[in-house]
């Protein structure tokens, strides 16, 4: 086998340069989880709760709530046990596993937003038809499918990489099992795994920000068009949520896989990093329910239908 070794487990140094940092990056990391978790269930029972929420707006954030509930379950936890151990490895296994879930999750949002966009779009675009177009079996299909394209996707890529030899170096310069720190390691020809990696990037991050912004400039192009400004103020209230979404998700994402190779410096890839894999989700359910009048409404329906029960 040359200088080709058997990998059996991996070593995260991640920040490993700031190591008075460690305990307060555990802390920051522990509250933003916990801070995911309530923010993102609790949407998702309001989106379930409340029937006036059975809509197919809510439907596609119930399932990006989901969504980011399980990415940062994949890789927060063994986070905070890196940012805690002396030691800092995850095993072979672990390391497919938290990669297989978090590409597939990330690759899953970048197409779910794009749906998302679609629905904005139909509904101030072609509001009399919304009803019509946007019905049960088509949103259910359109969320199947972000699912499962995101799903296949980082199935090829980690069978690809996770089978190919490495060269004795298993120390991964990164706070999670990342797909770009892990090709590092690598021995072999990597050609066909930056193609694929290539034509994932255009097809999941590059046409679905695309198609994103088709779909606002037929919005905005219909909300201008609208003769009372508190009309125009409700369409793009619907919208302004989503488009934040979509400017912090893809911002990150973009600059992580399509930066520059002179751009590439290992604290800027550890930031990006954080922010793309714990600040993001943390920020979603805030995001949209400070923007979102129905959500709130719901929220104080939901509280005040227990509160007189817990009284009574």
């Amino acid at each position: 086998m040359g200088n080709y070794s058997t990998v059996t487990e991996f070593f995260l140094v991640g920040f490993s340069q700031y190591p008075e940092l460690q305990l307060s990056l555990f802390l920051l990391c522990l509250i933003m989880y916990l801070i995911i978790l309530l923010g993102n269930s609790l949407l998702i029972i309001l989106t379930i709760l409340d029937s006036h929420l059975h809509t197919p707006m809510y439907f596609f954030l119930g399932n990006l709530s989901l969504l980011d509930i399980c990415y940062t379950s994949s890789s927060i936890p063994p986070m905070l046990s890196v940012f805690k151990s002396q030691r800092k490895s995850i095993s072979f296994i672990g390391c497919a596993l938290q990669m297989v879930v978090s590409l597939g999750l990330g690759s899953t949002e970048c197409v779910l937003l794009a749906m998302m966009a679609y629905d904005r779009y139909v509904a101030i675009c072609n509001p009399l038809r919304y009803p019509v177009i946007m019905n049960r079996v088509l949103c259910v299909h359109m969320a199947a499918w972000s699912w499962i394209i995101g799903c296949l996707n980082s199935l090829v890529q980690t069978v690809l990489a996770m089978t190919l030899p490495f060269c004795g170096n298993n120390v991964i310069d990164h706070i999670t099992c990342e797909i770009l720190a892990l090709l590092k390691l690598i021995c072999s020809d990597i050609t066909i795994n930056v193609l694929i990696m290539t034509v994932a990037s255009i097809v999941l991050l590059m046409i679905p920000l695309l198609l994103i912004f088709i779909s606002y400039v037929f919005i905005l192009s219909s909300i201008l068009r609208i003769n009372s400004a508190e009309g125009r103020k409700k369409a793009f209230s619907t919208c302004s949520a989503h488009l934040t979404v979509v400017i912090l998700f893809y911002g990150s994402a973009l600059f992580m896989y399509t930066k520059p190779k002179s751009k590439v410096t290992k604290t800027s890839d550890e930031l990006i990093g954080l922010s793309y894999g714990v600040v993001t989700p943390m920020l979603n359910p805030i995001i949209y329910s400070l923007r979102n009048k129905e959500i709130k409404a719901a929220m104080k329906k939901i509280l005040s239908k227990h509160l007189h029960l817990w009284k009574t």
